[in-house]
């Protein structure tokens, strides 16, 4: 017997090929048939680290087949040399020994064969990944100012793969900077971005490039940042400097567009997609620098649009999302058994963007055609084909097996049975011998030899049909199957039994939503049989575990089929059907349910005419679900509501059931809008229709005027005006903006300044000739397309003051520790003074331009600075300021800071219990000859769960403290100089008991108090 096979279909995308055990034809479980080769494991692409320890790269491939399939490799389509050193097989996998870059780089293909066919494995490419270190050149400080942005540029080494992750290192690893709405790495230039610098930015930054390919990372050189201070701080406007380029991305994957803009205020990134809205899967992270878009579909494609937005500009930039799709199977290949001589045609298709082309092997060779046809099979064309759809974003493969052949005819697989039918019904037994060509077939009863009659048909593929069977038709049936090659016969028996029949059929009912019922059905049927009933809704199987809230089956007996209907929907009506049904043969009876309730959603919102504050709505029924739409409710949403709906007014006010146009009253201009309509019957309300599609009304000139308008302030020669702004639903029409106007406040004449950023919330108007400390009337007013808006209040403000134009004079500065100095002043009675600028350095070790600075406010004529360095001669100076600028500095002070405390503590050498009290004597401490001379020392009583107690100063080197009658206390001891309080030596004190004749601790400490107050006092 000969034979050709065909192998299942088997599916490889970007890994191996699989396919389910159930796809296998017969002969793949048979033992004693071989078959050709089938991938469990195909090629994937790899890189090898140019540093790796391993010294081999390994390539997987594996096929199962019987007999067990040889391999061969192939790289860019050229035969692999296995007698190099460099090339072995394990299995069926390459191993590439000692790989060298300029060799072994390429497309690797794996070729596995037995007797039957050739089947060839995807490609899979070799390549080398490495990540060379940074650049090993000084990277030059960067000097931004304070308020403005800054940008430091990564420049990543050369490397390969193109996927990098990026982190900034801040003065030392591993401390990373975190990433908020202030700064941002770009994953795909790697650079750094501040929006806008302030002076905790001062650090020595680096750029961190991790590779996940190769498990590698390296960092660059530091680059200093250095903010420079600048009082006031300037506003910048924002500016985009990270913008997502035009990108392709595949059907399923995870995209990630990027924005961030510099600006002081930090600006706000918001994202659109201009021919729809954001797709569902969408996701901001990062403040809203990343819009993260999940699971990208075709839909998703399009133009996407960041705008970085503060109150000085906005700018926007927009990119194309574009989708494209690997390829996919449509129609597959499937294995076979062919008859020698039969026709065949095996053809198979792929979507994909772009459209995949199609192309054919056999046993790993290329043919010809789009699809392939056989109009007499031989046994040469037995073997393994493949289908391969290709486009520029992959491959992917289905590979099956032909097997041709020819054999006399055998039941040795299908022979035939006892079969069963049903009085007056009909049957059909089958005759499925295996054969090639394909046999003749004839029948017999018994002895007698069957032709086709009215009640009797044998069919072209060799079943026997028999009509309205009887009693009579009982026996035994032989089937014969003859070809060129031999004849076979096989032979089995008909047995007739009872027919099934409804004997109660289901009626109809109506009902209303929420009530309850019951459909009969009782059957009988042969007793030798047993009998299930099946229900249908509307041709549909109801599963009565699935639906058990809804749908029950009492237990009323075997051939009794009620089913109970519960707590009914509308989607419970219909047609329902019994089916009573054994081995044999089934029966069928039907009734209808009709259910009530309220109408179904109104379809077809739409708006067909718009005005500035209404529009005119139109809509088509909804199912009334067999009760009469009495009225309708139209409701909406706008883009400032927050997806929260409500009620509209409408003309005419009460919309009855056979209404279906309507228009809406009372909404606001150039606003938009949708709307939805629910329908109301005698048995309630329905859904919502789907929302209407989203449409805007006409613009109209502005009613809301600006609201709180002040200022004053600012720059000499300035005149500063403030306002809330108006918000967003008041705009009423494109080209919204501002106009302000004022005048002085002796003369009539005002003058007009547009501002037409939507946001902003203050005009500065500069001009020489305004005087300082001027009053003016102010006023403001929107305006938009369609004109001008009412004005605002009228505000009377005052223009800039000028600088300060004396200086303070200091009246005291001294030194009272080695770190803190207190300085006084005259304050400035003449000028305007918001505060006052104390500045100060360290001479000669510091230079006027490292100077520190802090600021008082202009009620205030003294301060404290701490934090000085002991031991050293500072220069201070104070001016005014106010915010037209720096008025002229004081004359300069230098005071001398303390030396420092000792540095050493007391030793306490012991702790004596004296009744109630406990005596604490120490050593005294010697400064040494940079310290401060010891004054005395200071003594802290206190509980040990807390930070503040009792405080004694002593000349002595002991002192006298309460035994704690409970709980648990420390004793502090410093030595105290002019330079300050000296290290600490502590002692701990547990309570116990006293004896009954002691003074309580409450005693002792008001003696203690007392005793520290006389110290004081002295």
């Amino acid at each position: 017997m000969l034979h050709v096979f065909l192998l299942l279909p088997l599916v490889s995308t970007f890994t191996t090929e699989s396919s389910s055990p159930e796809e296998l034809p017969d002969f793949y479980n048979d033992e004693s048939t071989g078959y050709g080769p089938v991938f469990e494991e195909q090629p994937v692409d790899t890189i090898y680290p140019e540093e790796s320890p391993e010294n081999n790269i390994t390539i997987n491939c594996r096929a199962r087949a019987k007999p067990p399939a040889t391999y061969r490799w192939m790289m860019e389509g050229a035969d692999v040399n296995l007698s190099s050193s460099h090339y072995s097989l394990s299995g069926g996998n390459l191993i590439i020994s000692n790989p060298v870059k300029s060799q072994h780089v390429g497309r690797y293909s794996c070729l596995a064969s037995n007797s039957f066919g050739s089947v060839l494995s995807r490609e899979a490419s070799v390549q080398f990944g490495y990540l060379d270190l940074f650049s090993s050149e000084e990277r030059a400080t960067v000097f931004v100012k304070e308020g403005q942005g800054a940008v430091l540029l990564c420049a990543p080494p050369p490397h390969y793969p193109a996927e990098l992750s990026f982190r900034w290192i801040l003065d030392e690893f591993p401390i990373f900077i975190p990433l908020d709405k202030r700064r941002f790495v770009s994953q795909a230039s790697g650079n750094l971005y501040i929006s806008k610098v302030d002076s905790s930015d001062r650090g020595n930054y680096s750029c961190f490039a991790s590779s996940t390919s190769i498990s590698k990372s390296v960092f660059s050189n530091f680059i200093a940042l250095e903010p420079i201070s600048e009082r006031p701080i300037r506003k910048y406007p924002a500016d985009l400097k990270v913008k997502f380029p035009d990108t392709i991305a595949l059907v399923g994957q995870n995209v990630t567009l990027e924005c961030f803009a510099l600006g002081n205020p930090v600006p706000e990134i918001r994202w659109k997609k201009l021919d729809g809205h954001l797709p569902v899967k969408h996701q901001l992270r990062l403040e809203g620098t990343q819009l993260l878009l999940s699971d990208v579909q075709p839909e998703d494609a399009g133009r996407y649009k960041c705008e970085a937005a503060n109150f000085r500009w906005k700018d926007y930039h927009t990119a194309r999302l574009i989708v494209e799709a690997f390829p996919e199977w449509e129609e597959l290949i499937t294995s076979t058994e062919k008859d020698l001589k039969s026709e065949y045609s095996m053809s198979c298709s792929a979507r994909g963007d772009p459209a995949p082309s199609v192309s054919w092997r056999k046993n790993g060779e290329m043919i010809e055609g789009e699809e392939l046809k056989f109009s007499s099979l031989t046994f040469d064309d037995s073997g393994i084909y493949q289908c391969i759809a290709e486009n520029r974003h992959g491959v992917i493969h289905a590979n099956a097996e032909l097997r041709v052949f020819a054999c006399a005819p055998t039941f040795d697989h299908a022979p035939l049975r006892r079969v069963l039918a049903a009085r007056n019904r009909r049957v059909v037994i089958e005759c499925r011998p295996k054969a090639a060509p394909k046999p003749k077939f004839s029948w017999s009863k018994g002895t007698e030899l069957l032709s086709n009659s009215s009640r009797v048909s044998i069919w072209a593929d060799g079943s026997l049909e028999i009509l309205n069977v009887t009693s009579e038709d009982e026996g035994s049936y032989t089937c014969f199957a003859e070809n060129d090659r031999g004849r076979a016969n096989s032979s089995g028996s008909l047995h007739i039994t009872d027919s099934t029949k409804i004997t109660l059929a289901p009626s109809s009912a109506d009902i209303t939503v929420g009530q309850s019922t019951s459909m009969q059905c009782t059957a009988s049927h042969d007793h030798s049989l047993d009998i299930t009933f099946v229900w249908s809704l509307d041709g549909q199987v109801i599963d009565l575990h699935a639906h058990r809230l809804h749908y029950e089956r009492p237990p009323n007996g075997t051939s009794v089929g009620e089913l109970l209907i519960k707590n009914a929907q509308l989607k419970h009506g219909g047609l329902y059907t019994c089916m009573a049904q054994t081995a044999v043969d089934n029966v069928t009876a039907s009734a209808m349910l009709v259910i009530r309730g309220p109408p179904g959603a109104p379809g077809g919102v739409r708006v067909t005419h718009k005005h500035d504050k209404n529009m005119t709505l139109q809509w088509s029924r909804g199912a009334d679900n067999h009760s009469p739409i009495s009225k309708y409710t139209i409701q909406y949403r706008d883009q400032f509501s927050q997806n929260v709906w409500r009620n509209a007014s409408t003309a005419p006010a009460e919309l009855e059931g056979n209404t279906e146009t309507a228009t809406v009253l009372d909404l606001s201009p150039w606003t938009e809008y949708e709307f939805r309509i629910t329908a109301t019957n005698t048995l309630g309300t329905g859904e919502p229709s789907k929302p209407s599609p989203k449409d805007r009304t006409l613009a109209s000139v502005p009613v809301v005027a600006p609201s709180d308008v002040s200022g004053g302030g600012g720059a000499f020669r300035e005149l500063t005006i403030t306002w809330k702004p108006v918000q967003s639903q008041y705009f009423y029409g494109p080209g919204f903006g501002y106009i302000v106007a004022f005048k002085p406040r002796e003369e009539n004449q005002w003058k007009r300044v547009i501002v037409s950023d939507t946001q902003a919330r203050r005009y500065i108007h500069k001009d020489a000739d305004v005087p300082p400390l001027s009053d003016f009337h102010v006023k403001v007013k929107a305006f938009n397309s369609e004109g001008e808006g009412p004005y605002s209040l009228t505000a009377i403000i005052q223009s800039a003051p000028d600088v300060p134009t004396e200086a303070p004079v200091l009246i005291e500065g001294r030194a009272l520790s080695a770190s803190v100095v207190v300085l006084s002043w005259s304050p400035l009675v003449h000028s305007v003074v918001d505060g006052y600028q104390i500045k100060f350095w360290r001479t000669p070790e510091d230079s006027e331009g490292g100077a520190q600075r802090a600021v008082v406010s202009g009620r205030e004529n003294h301060t404290k600075l701490e934090g000085l360095k002991h031991t050293s001669r500072y220069v201070f100076e104070v001016r005014g300021y106010n915010t037209a600028g720096y008025g002229p500095a004081s004359r300069r002070l230098h005071i001398h800071t303390k030396k420092p405390p000792p540095s050493r503590p007391p030793v306490i050498v012991s702790k004596k219990l004296k009744g109630a009290i406990v005596n604490i004597v120490w050593k005294d401490v010697e400064p040494m000859d940079n310290e401060s001379a010891i004054d005395g020392y200071r003594v802290l009583y206190r509980p040990r769960d807390q930070s503040t107690g009792l405080l004694y100063m002593t000349q002595k080197s002991s002192i006298n403290v309460p035994q704690p009658t409970n709980g648990s206390y420390v004793v502090e001891v410093r030595a105290h100089t002019e330079g300050g309080d000296g290290a600490m030596a502590q002692i701990d004190l547990t309570g116990g008991s006293v004896s009954a004749a002691a003074p309580s601790l409450d005693v002792w400490l008001l003696a203690l108090r007392l005793l520290a107050l006389l110290y004081l006092t002295l």
